[in-house]
């Protein structure tokens, strides 16, 4: 079964399974005065509308490519996750304020065997929900299925507090329903914020997968010709959308038609083993028959090394025509005053290499 029709499958079962949830809950709490289980209704009203909005966002999302999206309409699933996300903090903010009011004016609770039963057998039902939703998000990569198995394992959480409120009232005739309410209300406020934050940042664009780049770049690296494979850059255009592009380290001597050639099958086995649609391989030459070439790299890279912060150094090519040396450096982004290492390096290889135009590039540290 394909990707799309399982999130769809998963999401049904979710807004089943919910609405159930929430007619129970919704009868057993106006009849009990239960503020906390009326709460935890309207909360899971919240996750059906969810899954709804995931159907609805996985169908866009799979929309062919148009001349207007020549990549496809991936990104919505993001745009999904993001509305469930501002329900999440809606509901939340809306909890918190019944929860005051009752604070303010307090109404006693009057639990019955069937509100124990109802707010127990939610519980297992939300343990049970959450795993099977989050697993099926993290094994089909939907987000915001993933969001939704998060939210019902917390409210599974939740349901056990209002089950113990309910028991301790029964016991002892104390009341924490309101107070409950409003600690519920905090932890969902701050859930929904924290998945708005991370599916903003996901909008954005995060640094790609550390794995998965290094996985790219072993591939690249194990053709014969290639000395390194720099500069990789995977844009996400949808959980099955990753578009890439890389510099790739070979020797000066390879000629157009080779390049041609070491190019087409970097992407077929890129796309083949990781799913990835290599849509640039550029090329750095390497200065690989000149002995004193070779050795004016090492000593630049150990220039260049020796200062902190600095993560790589590559692209390194001396152009005897004009007596040029160009090289790329890598400086961690974590360093405030890059420009100004950048520029003492530049300074040290001229002073160095006076007879030679010194040429390095302040590149960006993409992935890893």
């Amino acid at each position: 079964m394909d990707r799309e029709k399982q999130i769809i499958k998963t999401s049904i079962v979710g807004i089943v399974a919910n609405i159930a949830l929430a007619s129970f809950k919704a009868v057993v709490g106006l009849l009990s005065r239960s503020v906390a289980i009326t709460l935890d209704a309207v909360n899971n009203l919240s996750d059906a509308l969810s899954s709804i909005i995931t159907i609805i966002g996985t169908k866009i999302a799979n929309k062919k490519p148009d001349k207007k999206h020549p990549l496809g309409h991936g990104r919505v699933e993001y745009l999904s996750t993001l509305v469930i996300s501002i329900i999440i903090l809606y509901a939340g903010v809306t909890a918190l304020i019944e929860s005051v009011k009752k604070i303010i004016h307090p109404e006693v609770p009057d639990y019955s065997t069937a509100a124990i039963v109802i707010v127990t057998v939610a519980i297992f039902v939300k343990i049970f929900l959450g795993l099977y939703v989050k697993k099926k998000g993290n094994e089909y990569k939907s987000d915001a299925l993933v969001a939704s198995g998060t939210d019902a394992l917390f409210d599974s959480i939740i349901s056990t507090a209002t089950l113990v409120a309910a028991i301790i009232f029964i016991f002892t005739g104390f009341s924490l329903e309101s107070y409950l309410g409003v600690i519920i209300s905090v932890i969902i406020i701050k859930s929904g914020f924290e998945m708005i934050r991370e599916t903003i940042s996901e909008i954005l664009g995060e640094r790609v997968d550390s794995d998965l780049a290094r996985n790219v770049k072993k591939i690249i690296k194990e053709f014969p010709d290639v000395y390194g494979a720099y500069d990789l850059v995977i844009h996400n255009y949808g959980p099955e959308m990753l578009i890439g592009s890389v510099h790739i380290e070979v020797p000066e001597t390879l000629t157009a038609k080779d390049l041609d050639r070491l190019g087409r099958m970097i992407t077929g086995k890129v796309y083949a083993e990781t799913g990835v649609t290599m849509t640039g391989v550029s090329v750095y030459s390497v200065n690989s028959e000149d002995k004193e070439a070779v050795q004016i790299e090492k000593d630049i890279k150990e220039v260049c090394l020796s200062h902190d912060g600095v993560l790589e150094v590559h692209g390194f090519y001396l152009e005897r025509e004009d007596n040029t040396i160009r090289f790329d450096v890598i400086i961690d982004y974590d360093i405030k005053d890059r420009e100004s290492i950048y520029e003492h390096i530049t300074a040290e290889v001229q002073e160095k290499y006076p007879d030679y135009k010194i040429c390095p590039l302040l590149d960006v540290d993409m992935s890893e």
